[in-house]
């Protein structure tokens, strides 16, 4: 079905394709700028980080993330984790956006 379609109805399939991934990518990004800066607050706020405001902003973006990853990952795991893995998840999903981007720049050109 895909070869019928006229060469300018494929290219705008695609930059509808790569529109969506280009959203997810901002988002991911986003969010995983958001758990480098919680880490750096981590850092210089200590145990005083949860009276912290700015640290409150940033756990509102990374808290969904986090629930997120808690309902994925197995019940043995400790919840302290839950950020390292989410942000990890975070990397590997902005990694395969980024692949998923040039696969439809690279199919579209073709």
């Amino acid at each position: 079905m895909e070869t019928l379609l006229h060469p300018q109805a494929r290219i705008a399939a695609m930059s509808e394709i790569e529109l969506v991934l280009r959203v997810l990518k901002a988002i991911v990004e986003v969010a995983g700028f958001a758990y480098m800066g919680q880490a750096v607050l981590v850092v210089f706020a200590g145990g005083l980080r949860d009276q912290n405001l700015f640290y409150k902003i940033i756990r509102t973006v990374t808290d969904p993330v986090t629930r997120a990853t808690r309902w994925l990952m197995p019940r043995f795991m400790p919840d302290r984790h839950m950020p390292w893995v989410a942000f990890g998840l975070l990397f590997w999903i902005w990694v395969f956006t980024i692949l998923g981007i040039a696969y439809v720049r690279r199919t579209a050109g073709a």
